[in-house]
């Protein structure tokens, strides 16, 4: 196939681009900056540009045999039209891009937040998205987004919502690089004592669901028009995975804990400040530390069936998350050598 992947400079987009090259399609990226990790591959192509520009978009996808969406604004800060031109606007965007061209495949990928409203989901689905929650503009905009996507679906376009949850591995920015920054500065605190049950996704087991949709989804396919949430299938105290994480990375596992109602309360009020704190008091961060949605995400139990995505799609991850804690410790042992204790020598 001639497969468009969006958002490719993410890590999951990195591993998804490359792993279908690897095995011998041919593989446009677009996204705003070139991607070091993805150049000298013949097979890979890097289009520059930005997912709200829909002429773009569209001649990116020219061409092309499915659509891999990714693109997305993450994190916690800026407004809701900030999030909503990007989330929900990219996303038309490809999905326009794909109707013009007859593609008939599109992965959207979605994420399990949005079907979070700050409660317990315990061994359930893909339940259907929450919209009306107040300044989780992520969540909110990606809910949107999966929306629009899934009512696309029709007799020439398979449309299915993946929705991976907690994506972590070597080179991730996000979960691990966050909790191994916050450990190294005495700073890191856990919702509840991290006792809330959690599952998460090895980074190579997402890539695969991805790939695997992809494969699988055609007009007439039982997933087109469905969600499915990607997981590990390993729910464990969240606790024992930034232990893990601190083990494999070499940092101190040091832990504060902050009560789930203290954390929603100042979560709450770091997000509505943050911005107007002297820089000194930020520390160089550019988001606050905790918001009330992080303190929920992180402090009630969340992990999920994962039937739906096996039976649909053939999907089953591969790398346990012991096995992943293995792989993470190597690669902290090649690219951090110098790393003792939690500080650098």
């Amino acid at each position: 196939m001639r497969v468009l992947v969006t958002g490719a400079s993410s890590l999951i987009g990195v591993g998804v681009a490359r792993t279908l090259a690897l095995r011998g399609d041919q593989v446009v990226c677009f996204q705003r900056r070139p991607v070091d990790e993805l150049s000298g591959i013949a097979t890979v192509e890097q289009h520059l540009g930005d997912v709200r520009d829909a002429t773009a978009v569209a001649a990116a996808a020219a061409g092309c045999d499915a659509i891999i969406h990714l693109a997305a604004r993450v994190g916690v800060v800026g407004s809701a039209d900030d999030f909503t031109s990007v989330n929900v606007g990219g996303t038309r965007n490809a999905v326009t891009a794909a109707r013009k061209h007859h593609i008939a495949r599109f992965v959207q990928v979605s994420s399990p937040s949005v079907a979070h409203g700050g409660e317990a989901l315990i061994g359930v689905g893909a339940e259907q998205p929450t919209l009306g929650r107040e300044r989780a503009w992520y969540a909110e905009s990606k809910a949107l987004a999966e929306i629009e996507a899934l009512a696309a679906t029709s007799d020439d376009l398979g449309v299915v919502a993946l929705r991976p949850h907690l994506v972590w591995g070597p080179g991730d920015t996000q979960l691990v690089g966050r909790i191994v920054d916050r450990a190294e500065q005495g700073r890191l605190a856990l919702v509840g004592g991290g006792r809330a049950l959690v599952d998460t996704t090895y980074i190579d087991n997402a890539v695969d669901a991805l790939i695997a949709a992809v494969d699988r989804i055609e007009p007439s396919a039982t997933c087109s028009g469905r969600a499915y949430v990607i997981a590990n299938g390993e729910p464990r105290p969240i606790r024992d995975l930034v232990a893990g994480i601190c083990a494999a990375s070499n940092v101190p596992f040091e832990p504060r804990d902050v009560p789930l109602r203290a954390a929603r309360t100042l979560g709450s009020v770091l997000e509505r400040v943050w911005h107007r704190l002297p820089a000194r008091l930020r520390d160089g961060d550019d988001e606050p530390p905790l918001t009330r949605f992080v303190a929920e995400q992180l402090g009630t139990a969340h992990w999920f069936d994962p039937r739906p995505a096996a039976t649909d799609l053939g999907w089953t991850p591969k790398v346990s998350i012991d096995d992943g804690l293995a792989r993470l410790t190597d690669w902290f042992a090649a690219h951090e050598p110098r790393r003792e204790h939690g500080h650098e020598h």
